[in-house]
C-alpha cells in the first residue's frame, strides 16, 4: 500500500511537471508568433512609388503591349480594365513576362 502511494505521488509530480513544460512551450510559441506578426513589413512602398514614377496608365490593357513583368504588374495593380491576368491569380502575363 505504501509503494502505491509513493508511485501515485511520483506520477502526479511527473504529470504536473510535464503539463507545466507543455504550457511554457505553448506560451513561448505564441510569443514567437506574435513577435513575427509585430515585425514591420519590408519596405515595399518605395518600390511602388518608383514604379509609379516609371510607369503610368496610358490605356494599354494586354500583355502584348507590355515590355516587362514590372510594367505588367504595375498596370494590373493600378490601371482599370486591364486584361493581364487570365486566371485571376494576381500574376500578370505569366506566359510572356512573369514566368
Amino acid at each position: 500500500m505504501k509503494a502505491l502511494i509513493i508511485l501515485l505521488v511520483i506520477g502526479s509530480m511527473v504529470w504536473f511537471a510535464y503539463s507545466k513544460f507543455q504550457g511554457l512551450h505553448k506560451r513561448q510559441r505564441v510569443v514567437e508568433v506574435e513577435a513575427a506578426h509585430a515585425r514591420p513589413a519590408p519596405a515595399t512602398i518605395p518600390k511602388r512609388e518608383a514604379e509609379a514614377a516609371e510607369f503610368k496608365c496610358d490605356g494599354r490593357t494586354h500583355c502584348s503591349q507590355m515590355t516587362s513583368c514590372a510594367e505588367a504588374t504595375f498596370f494590373l495593380r493600378n490601371c482599370p480594365g486591364t486584361k493581364l491576368d487570365g486566371d485571376n491569380n494576381g500574376i500578370p502575363c505569366e506566359r510572356q513576362w512573369c514566368n
